[in-house]
């Protein structure tokens, strides 16, 4: 199964030359978050493949400016052709945006998924807007990522996890794949395609 990640920044190859062929082979596209609401509804209307996303700390419109034709997973499981998919969006806390969580904020959070985890028994992919804290987060306070995160990778062991918010400029170590453990990492920045296999 082909997924293409997204995050962060709108691609230009996508939205300004974009060419319906380009979407072709798509089984699934994911948004980790910053990206404005009108290129994930223009991606919508050119593709019969379903539009997961989660929010990322830009991305207070969301609440009055929704993306059209596309499924919102923050703090739900989403099944596509077999796979567990759990969406938990938002970064750090640095100010009052609605997208910002605490460490501990972000631990609640995934407690009160426990039971969803539990009934759906485990989840194959996780899909955030920040990275797990210490696994390529960023130097800086606002791009550190959640201690939750890797609780998550610890337990329930999912296949993959597609996450944003470092992007490719921030320094010279940007990491688009990685593996944590039994985990995939990937950095959706700006445009990737993952080949998952399916269980």
């Amino acid at each position: 199964m082909k997924i293409l990640v997204l995050a962060d920044i709108e691609s230009k190859y996508l939205w300004d030359y974009f060419e319906k062929e380009k979407l072709q082979g798509i089984d699934l596209i994911v948004s980790c978050g910053d990206l404005k609401p009108q290129y994930l509804s223009f991606l919508a209307s050119f593709t019969k493949a379903p539009i997961l996303y989660v929010c990322g700390n830009h991305d207070d419109c969301y609440e009055s400016t929704p993306p059209e034709g596309c499924i919102c997973i923050e703090d739900k499981i989403y099944k596509f052709n077999g796979l567990r998919i759990m969406g938990l969006g938002g970064s750090v806390r640095y100010n009052k945006g609605k997208n910002q969580f605490t460490q501990e904020q972000m631990k609640n959070r995934l407690k009160r998924m426990w039971l969803k985890i539990k009934w759906n028994k485990g989840i194959d992919i996780l899909v955030t807007h920040a990275p797990a804290r210490g696994l390529n987060d960023g130097d800086d306070y606002v791009h550190k990522g959640f201690e939750a995160f890797i609780e998550i990778l610890d337990t329930y062991k999912p296949k993959y996890f597609f996450h944003g918010h470092v992007h490719k400029n921030y320094n010279y170590q940007f990491v688009r794949e990685s593996q944590y453990k039994d985990t995939i990492v990937v950095n959706a920045y700006e445009r990737h395609i993952v080949e998952v296999s399916q269980k």
